[in-house]
């Protein structure tokens, strides 16, 4: 029972290797939205011809200031849209640790055995649970972070500050990925490795 336990604790491993990546993916992507946030704002002053002032006197100045900025923009989404398939990676690893549990619960001849507990250690069934909530967690906010740029895009032809606070909020936040309930089931799972 403690090699079928460790085979699930590999599992888990990997799987914490892939939200470390995540996270790190995260801190660009809400890097990357910021960045495109500040231009979609600047947009609306850009186009206004009051905003030039004496410069209105440089012949080409709006549309090349306008040009300038909807590059930058091009640029920044479709780093957004490379972050969303690393993303994306990271959750085909949770699927197929996922799915590898499910088969490795297959091979148990009990229910009991599922269940079963030797002293701190998880059960079968914790351990299929936990993969099984990371990955739901993480499919949740992949999707959700399709949303935010597909409607960051939208604000980009007619800009809303409202909206684009509110996006911030979900960006930063990733509301689908509990931390206190990721955090138990690391806990569950690696019980006897907590002093």
């Amino acid at each position: 029972m403690e090699a079928v336990i460790r085979k699930w604790q590999q599992k888990f491993r990997k799987a914490k290797e892939e939200m470390n990546k995540w996270e790190a993916l995260q801190v660009g992507w809400v890097s990357r939205f910021s960045k495109a946030s500040s231009i979609i704002q600047r947009l609306e002053a850009i186009q206004n011809p009051g905003s030039y002032g004496a410069l209105r006197c440089v012949k080409g100045i709006e549309d090349a200031l306008l040009q300038k900025q909807m590059d930058q923009l091009e640029t920044t989404l479709l780093s957004m849209r490379n972050d969303l398939e690393e993303f994306r990676g990271c959750v085909l690893t949770f699927e197929k640790l996922r799915r590898e549990g499910s088969q490795l619960l297959k091979m148990e001849q009990s229910k009991r055995r599922i269940e079963e507990r030797i002293g701190v250690k998880p059960c079968i069934a914790d351990c299929l649970k936990g993969l099984s909530l990371l990955y739901e967690m993480h499919q949740s906010e992949y999707h959700l972070k399709m949303s935010i740029l597909s409607a960051l895009s939208c604000l980009a032809l007619k800009p809303s500050p409202g909206d684009l606070v509110a996006l911030q909020y979900l960006v930063v936040d990733q509301p689908n990925i509990l931390n206190n309930e990721v955090q138990h089931i690391f806990d569950v799972i690696f019980a006897e490795d907590i002093k």
